[in-house]
């Protein structure tokens, strides 16, 4: 019960990436061949919530579940980064999914998702076996 607040939140977030149409396959199809300025908009709009919400965490001194201080280090570039978004944009293009609206796909009836999903695990698996043998 001590956690209903975040299940709420996260069916409450998953029905807005459903309405705004950001699940949609053919939504993402049509950012990806630059015909369509949706997605795109979600996007200019998720970007200064995000900044926003970074900005409030560190004046609040927002803390975590556990009361440990929410700690943003800063990010230094690293060709790894173009590597990765590279393969992360290559795999959402071919899919129409990315991490954040998997969930909000499964719950809407796209069951040939969950080939996504565990795709995603996998990948998560291999990076977490290898991430000792790569360069960071």
């Amino acid at each position: 019960m001590k956690n209903l607040k975040y299940l709420l939140f996260g069916v409450f977030f998953g029905i807005i990436l459903t309405k705004g149409e950001a699940i949609s396959w053919y939504r993402m199809q049509e950012m990806f061949r630059f015909q369509g300025f949706h997605m795109y908009g979600i996007f200019m709009t998720a970007i200064p919530v995000g900044a926003l919400s970074i900005l409030l965490i560190r004046k609040l001194g927002i803390r975590t579940m556990q009361g440990t201080p929410v700690i943003i280090p800063p990010k230094i570039f690293h060709k790894g980064y173009v590597i990765g978004g590279f393969i992360f944009g290559l795999g959402w293009a071919l899919t129409g999914a990315c991490p954040g609206p998997l969930f909000a796909q499964i719950g809407a009836g796209y069951g040939v998702v969950a080939v996504t999903l565990l795709s995603a695990l996998a990948g998560t698996w291999v990076y977490a076996r290898l991430r000792e043998k790569l360069p960071h």
